[in-house]
């Protein structure tokens, strides 16, 4: 693993703390938000699925992605 591939997965994981932060806080004007830094988490998340080889995790990012995006998309 190199070193921007670390830092990479570290962004993902700060922005679904910060997605999940967002949409934790019920607040409706603020979920399109939310629900769009989660859309960028579950991206990073899916291409390191698809880098290492790991489909299952890969697809479950997907899976939430496509969820993801219809959450901005009813919320905007």
């Amino acid at each position: 693993m190199t070193i921007q591939c670390k830092y990479f997965r570290w962004a993902g994981f700060v922005l679904a703390i910060i997605g999940a932060y967002i949409l934790s806080n019920a607040d409706p004007d603020t979920q399109w938000l939310g629900w769009a830094i989660s859309v960028s988490s579950c991206t990073i998340w899916a291409v390191a699925g698809w880098k290492d080889k790991d489909f299952p995790r890969m697809l479950m990012e997907l899976m939430y992605l496509t969820l993801a995006i219809r959450g901005v998309v009813n919320w905007w």
